[in-house]
């Protein structure tokens, strides 16, 4: 497997902890301030059955990532391992259908982020949101360094933060078993429909794949830094929907805008408001952090391949990021800004490239692990724990998929119209690189 060298060679500066920051940092975003009230109208305190069963699809597609970022690590690894164990196009496939998904998932938080802030101060929308953008190329232009440890110190704040609310919830004398019973007034149907739901909360836990070229002893580190995140996002989520539940209620949770708003303030009175405000804007930020890092980095090992202009694979002499992906991203966040605030439900289609690319990278370790088995050689998972984990992981985000276009097609539609423009992008570089 062909590594960068020269002025295309990054630095393994992303420790263990980065791993987890990044993988939480991603995943641990503004859904958990708006799922959790949908899903307890559905399942009522039955959601945190559903909290558990939405961490099994992502349990067994993160198997496949652990085996492929321990022992194929790579930058831009979504493009670059279904790009050598599918085919060059199926790569190109995944990769251009992120860009507009990370594109439009930058407007969509900082567009969220933007509204939050606006509930303690006055702020001006487009602005502000350029104001994001702008610190988060800063950030990533400087280093991976840099952006790894800004992004520990977000995670940490906001693990602080709802710690203190749990405590707070627990203390106030406001927190009702009461109202955890019955635990499934809907039945396991009312369950099972709330899990689509909550599966987003899991979307983006093995973000740190992504910077396999600058992760520290990755056979060490990726594994043990995937289960970390999932299993810290769980106990999160169900510490979050637990104290929310016994404060208020899942009809009333179900039926709020913002219901761990209303929790907080029945548990700290006019101090739950801002803590939970707070609380959001630090879990929006760093999703934001975790997406720029991640876009980039595929930007630029599709311009190491020559699938997009080799520009895109420059490293900067001093800082060592890989500075024209980096600005690249922040001049497409920029251009959605251009958009209309109210077409940002287009964007919903986010989550349909996260789930090919799922099932692209579950198809590419079933590749791996048929033609070079000595690969699991050292690894703390047998080779057929893998090669099931892959399948199962394959499988499950094709139902998930078919589920999607059953809910809404249009989605689908609008990917299908930029997957045609991909194509003949990727057509002209073949015709390009032939000539």
């Amino acid at each position: 497997m062909a590594q960068a060298t020269g002025n295309q060679a990054l630095r393994r500066r992303v420790d263990l902890w980065g791993v987890v920051a990044l993988g939480l940092g991603t995943a641990m975003g503004v859904s958990i301030f708006s799922a959790l009230g949908a899903a307890a109208k559905m399942a009522g305190p039955g959601l945190l059955l559903a909290v558990l069963i939405a961490a099994i699809p992502m349990g067994f597609i993160a198997v496949a990532y652990a085996f492929m970022g321990s022992v194929l690590p790579t930058s831009g690894a979504s493009y670059e391992w279904p790009r050598r164990f599918l085919h060059p196009a199926v790569g190109f496939g995944v990769s251009w259908l992120r860009i507009a998904g990370n594109a439009g998932a930058l407007v969509i938080l900082a567009l969220v982020l933007t509204r939050y802030l606006s509930m303690l101060i006055p702020v001006p929308v487009k602005p502000t949101m350029f104001a994001a953008f702008l610190l988060l190329l800063i950030a990533n232009l400087i280093g991976v360094g840099v952006a790894a440890n800004v992004q520990k110190l977000m995670m940490a704040g906001l693990l602080v933060l709802f710690a203190v609310f749990c405590a707070c919830g627990a203390a106030s004398g406001q927190w009702q078993s009461a109202h955890l019973e019955p635990l499934l007034p809907h039945g396991w149907a009312g369950v099972v429909a709330a899990v689509p739901l909550l599966i987003n909360l899991f979307y983006g836990i093995e973000s740190a794949t992504e910077l396999g070229d600058e992760i520290a002893d990755s056979r060490k580190t990726v594994g043990t830094g995937i289960l970390l995140s999932i299993g810290t996002a769980v106990l999160v989520y169900l510490a979050v929907a637990g104290t929310s539940l016994g404060l208020v209620g899942a009809t009333v949770l179900g039926e709020s805008p913002a219901p761990i708003v209303d929790a907080a303030k029945l548990a700290m009175g006019p101090y739950g408001t801002p803590l939970v405000v707070f609380a959001a804007v630090l879990a929006i930020a760093k999703s934001m952090n975790a997406i720029f890092m991640v876009f980039s980095r595929s930007l630029f090992a599709m311009g190491r391949s020559g699938a997009l202009p080799p520009a895109f694979a420059k490293v900067h002499p001093r800082w060592n990021s890989p500075h024209v992906a980096c600005i690249a991203v922040f001049a497409l966040a920029v251009g959605g800004l251009l958009l209309p605030t109210e077409l940002t439900f287009l964007f919903l289609a986010i989550n349909v490239p996260i789930l090919i690319k799922y099932f692209c990278i579950c198809l590419s370790a079933r590749v791996v692990l048929k033609t070079q088995p000595q690969l699991c050689d050292g690894f703390s998972l047998s080779r057929n724990t893998v090669l099931t984990s892959a399948v199962i992981g394959a499988v499950m985000t094709v139902l998930i998929l078919i589920i999607g276009f059953d809910s809404d097609w249009r989605p689908y539609a609008l990917l299908a119209g930029w997957s045609v423009l991909g194509a003949i992008v990727y057509l002209a570089r073949r015709r390009h690189e032939a000539s």
